[in-house]
This record gives structure tokens, C-alpha cells and sequence, in this order.
């Protein structure tokens, strides 16, 4: 079982920054690669970024000039620093760690979601 937490979440004026980090843990061989999505009160959850074992990330059009995301020292951990938040980035966002495990090649599993509200 992998256990994903996200932190880093909070208050913010606009063009404020924040920066989330998120931390994967338990049994598994490795991470394929992690993403951090969003989801707005009455919207869908949208992918926000990704990165992938080879360090390689991907953005969506929204966070592109804006967010960084980044690993940390070690590869089970990684952050999203944003920039220049608007209201519209307002949001709880999940991250979501794609591991090998004993039981799968490719397994999903998601945090519990960290509130980012930024105000106007």
C-alpha cells in the first residue's frame, strides 16, 4: 500500500506564492511518476502538472509560466511552487502518485487534497 500527504496549502493574496509538497510512502518498488490536480467548488478535478521518473515535467496551459514542479532530494517526494496565484487557482489540490508495486505496474494513489485559497 502507498500512502500519499500533500502540505503546504493556505491563504493568499494574488500574486502571492505557495509552494506544495507532497510526499509518497509505503511498499513499492518506485515511483513512475507524480501529478498534482485541482478541483474548484462545482468543477471537474483537472490535472494541474506532472512529473516523470526521468524528471521530465508537463504542465497545463493554466500553470504553464506560473507553477515549477520539481522533485526533492529524494524521488518519492516532490513540489509545486506557484507563483503570480490568481482567484481563479483557487482550489483543493491533490496529488497523485503513480507506482510499481509488488501488485501492480502501475498503481494510482491520491492524497487527501490540500486547500489553496487566494484572494483577491
Amino acid at each position: 500500500q502507498v500512502q500519499v500527504e500533500e502540505s503546504g496549502g493556505g491563504d493568499v493574496q494574488a500574486g502571492g506564492s505557495l509552494r506544495l509538497s507532497c510526499v509518497a510512502s509505503g511498499i513499492f518498488f518506485s515511483i513512475n511518476s507524480i501529478s498534482w490536480y485541482r478541483q474548484a467548488p462545482g468543477k471537474q478535478r483537472e490535472l494541474v502538472a506532472t512529473i516523470t521518473s526521468d524528471g521530465s515535467p508537463n504542465y497545463a496551459d493554466s500553470a504553464k509560466g506560473r507553477f515549477t514542479i520539481s522533485r526533492g532530494n529524494a524521488d518519492n517526494t516532490v513540489y509545486l511552487q506557484m507563483n503570480s496565484l490568481k482567484p481563479e487557482d483557487t482550489a483543493v489540490y491533490y496529488c497523485n502518485a503513480a507506482a510499481f508495486t509488488p501488485h501492480s505496474d502501475h498503481d494510482e494513489y491520491w492524497g487527501q487534497g490540500t486547500q489553496v485559497t487566494v484572494s483577491s
